[in-house]
């Protein structure tokens, strides 16, 4: 599959532009994923890499791109780190702004995880040890997957094989408060309700599962800012939740990080998700 194949996406930025343009790079020779598709849109695929050994932990991982933009394939160089930590890793995509607004991106989110859940074992991995993760707008899904748990039984999944949620510099609130310099348009009609329906932080239940997030240090600030708030509330809340802030790096730079060498992420995430019961 190529770029091609895809539907229309918005013109990317001068920044989105070298962001796409590093990830391609960093990923030019990570091996050819196992694809799998859960919907008929061209976005509604899941890549599967393998890890070296049969029997591991599954990362779940969304791309970034604003909600409007973005590629599973943006994932692919974190292929092999990951996979070598011995966790098989699973990029997926989802439906994009502005042509498909909120719930849209995570209800494909959902219908993704169901898909692997149903399919990984085959892959080698533990359908009942899956993580759920994502840089960005990514993150922002991962978490909103897994503050409340209560979509799993109408797609068909175990809510005890979601062990854990490591977001990286996802955006956790928005409307007034949020500190977003404009509001996304994923989130549709400002009436829909959606600000306030796509918020993790004002969605966290109970039974929410532990929680490892991350930022930059030099995160953009509202994203530190929500990162912390965000722990705040899940601790409030009685769920397990513990931060990393990953030295000198930017919001691309806390996802490029995980292709270098010693990893801290990836050190802290695969040893963190070997813990979680």
């Amino acid at each position: 599959m190529t770029f091609r194949d895809y539907g229309s996406q918005d013109a990317l930025s001068e920044m989105g532009a070298k962001y796409h343009a590093r990830a391609l790079e960093l990923g030019a020779d990570a091996s050819a994923p196992e694809t799998l598709s859960y919907g008929a849109d061209s976005y509604q695929r899941v890549d599967i890499y393998r890890a070296a050994e049969p029997g591991s932990d599954v990362l779940i991982f969304a791309h970034g791109g604003g909600w409007t933009n973005g590629y599973k394939e943006w994932n692919a160089f974190m292929a092999a780190p990951v996979t070598a930590a011995g966790i098989t890793f699973v990029s997926i995509g989802y439906r994009l702004a502005p042509p498909h607004v909120f719930p849209a991106c995570l209800q494909d989110a959902e219908d993704a995880v169901a898909l692997v859940q149903d399919r990984i074992a085959g892959f080698g991995g533990w359908a009942d040890r899956l993580f759920l993760s994502g840089h960005s707008a990514g993150g922002h899904l991962a978490a909103r997957l897994g503050v409340d748990l209560s979509w799993t039984q109408a797609k068909g999944v175990d809510s005890a094989s979601i062990r854990g949620v490591l977001p990286i510099s996802g955006t956790y609130l928005f409307g007034p408060d949020s500190g977003l310099s404009m509001r996304p348009r994923f989130l549709g009609a400002e009436d829909s309700g959606n600000d306030r329906a796509a918020s993790p932080i004002l969605h966290i239940a109970d039974s929410a599962p532990p929680f490892l997030l991350a930022a930059g240090e030099k995160d953009f600030p509202h994203l530190a800012r929500q990162m912390h708030e965000m722990q705040a509330a899940l601790t409030a809340r009685g769920a397990t939740a513990e931060t990393l802030v990953l030295p000198g790096a930017d919001h691309f730079g806390a996802h490029f990080g995980i292709a270098e060498a010693g990893s801290l992420w990836l050190h802290t995430a695969s040893t963190w998700m070997a813990q979680q019961e």
